[in-house]
């Protein structure tokens, strides 16, 4: 028989009928100039921008006047008239992903890094460098590269008597010797050693040098919130009349120590540094590295 009456209206999923439905937000990725009304303002507007502010992501809605205003990301947006979740868009995420994958493919001299490369054995040739502090910032930009292509970084503790110290290295072929020299600008003590140790030999050494008072000046002052160096009178010692500027302690070697691991700190790559510097070690690896 049929049922005159039909089917009985509660049998079913009756909750999905009428006034009680709720309907579901579609999601809906936020890219740049996606309209969207805001449910509760009625703030129409298209994305400009999405970012995250006090750990919580939001959507920025530009309006047809140019106003621009902030909505958390998610639900309570509708589209056409109907409920949308925006969520971040996934272009964005990829790019960051890979900008990230990028950066982690890169030393810190920016050069491509070698992954589970075991490190070279190291060659007869050296670069020399003044003192601890030239070798660790040496080290700290360009160690992996250094490690890959097996060059030694030696310290001279000074180069007063460099010509010695180069006829007792004994350089030739296959065993090169690059220097770097703080302060080499024309005129100063640093040139007149450099221009005799050059003549010991010229073939198979290079000595280069960067203009600045001490390698700390070769970091980018910005990294220590300064503009410039500061200009140090000469009756005061350079490194300590840094840190008096900088309001370090001073008075000890130990004080000195410590500000320079503070400095050295503060670098994370080349871009850290500046290129007078940069310039004259890539030569020096260069040069020590190509032994025909």
């Amino acid at each position: 028989m049929n049922d005159r009456y039909g089917n009985d209206v509660l049998s079913g999923d009756w909750r999905s009928h009428g006034r009680l439905a709720r309907p579901t937000s579609r999601p809906v990725e936020a890219t740049h100039g996606t309209v969207v009304e805001d449910v509760e303002t009625g703030w129409v507007g298209a994305v400009v921008s999405v970012e995250k502010a006090g750990g919580v992501h939001v959507v920025h809605l530009e309006d047809r006047r140019g106003k621009v205003r902030a909505f958390p990301l998610g639900a309570g947006f509708l589209q056409d008239g109907r409920p949308v979740a925006l969520t971040a868009p996934r272009a964005a995420q990829r790019a960051a992903l890979a900008e990230a994958e990028q950066a982690a493919s890169r030393t810190a001299s920016g050069s491509v890094a070698v992954r589970d490369a075991k490190a070279r054995v190291a060659r007869g040739s050296r670069i020399f460098v003044e003192g601890r502090h030239d070798a660790e910032l040496v080290e700290k930009v360009w160690g992996h590269d250094l490690r890959i292509e097996g060059v030694v970084v030696e310290m001279l503790d000074g180069v007063d008597d460099l010509a010695a110290v180069i006829r007792d290295f004994s350089p030739g072929p296959g065993r090169r010797m690059g220097v770097l020299v703080d302060h080499l600008v024309p005129g100063t003590k640093e040139s007149r050693i450099v221009e005799k140790a050059n003549a010991v030999a010229p073939e198979h050494v290079l000595v280069v040098g960067h203009p600045y008072v001490d390698v700390w000046q070769s970091v980018r002052p910005q990294r220590l919130g300064m503009t410039t160096w500061p200009q140090i009178p000469r009756s005061m010692e350079w490194k300590r009349g840094i840190c008096a500027h900088l309001g370090w302690p001073h008075d000890s070697q130990a004080d000195i120590a410590r500000a320079w691991k503070q400095i050295l700190g503060t670098v994370r790559s080349y871009a850290d540094l500046e290129p007078a510097l940069l310039g004259r070690v890539e030569e020096l690896i260069d040069f020590v590295t190509d032994e025909q």
